[in-house]
């Protein structure tokens, strides 16, 4: 019985040892490809230029604007977001209540000195990249209260602005237009 057991392993040692030089010489004749989890970094930045053009348009057709309504402009902001206006058929989603979730920052009505931190505030809090609106004349340059002491005159003085919508009160068709805009901007095709 001993001399059996002996003679399978003998058998064992000597089919492993076939089996590892045939594998030694596939792998000399064979060159094997990487699959989709193990990809080469070279191939990987091969398709850079696709997943850069994918996200790009993914940003261009997901805007993601915050509820953020300072004084009459924002009846027009909520007109907007109606079924009259229709905006989701553009990708301009669901208007957000935290800054974390938006792109688009829509700055409706007037800006006193006392709000800019807050501005600010929820500016640095909103995801990268970002874009700003200024949505009606007190947003863009102060509008009636433009001789005001407490009147900032333009959010531009305070955030960069990407789009100014003209109007007192500017129509929602206005802010259609506007984010139409901010989204060839987006695209690269209207340069900053």
């Amino acid at each position: 019985m001993a001399e059996t057991n002996q003679y399978d392993e003998q058998r064992a040692a000597n089919a492993k040892k076939e089996m590892d030089a045939l594998v030694y010489e596939s792998l000399k004749t064979h060159e094997v490809k990487p699959n989709a989890i193990f990809a080469k970094l070279s191939e990987i930045t091969k398709a850079m230029p696709i997943a850069n053009k994918m996200v790009n348009w993914s940003r261009v057709n997901s805007l993601w604007p915050m509820q953020f309504g300072l004084a009459c402009c924002a009846i027009e902001l909520m007109d907007f977001g109606s079924a009259r206006i229709d905006s989701e058929r553009k990708g301009y989603l669901f208007f957000r209540a935290t800054p974390r979730q938006c792109d688009v920052m829509i700055v409706a009505g007037w800006v006193t000195k006392s709000m800019v931190p807050e501005i600010k505030r929820l500016y640095e809090q909103m995801s990268k990249p970002r874009y700003i609106v200024a949505f009606g004349e007190c947003a863009t340059c102060g509008g009636p209260w433009w001789e005001s002491y407490n009147i900032v005159k333009g959010i531009d003085q305070v955030l960069p602005v990407d789009v100014f919508v003209a109007g007192c009160p500017p129509k929602p068709e206005n802010l259609f237009a506007a984010l139409m805009k901010l989204q060839a901007k987006v695209g690269g095709n209207i340069e900053g």
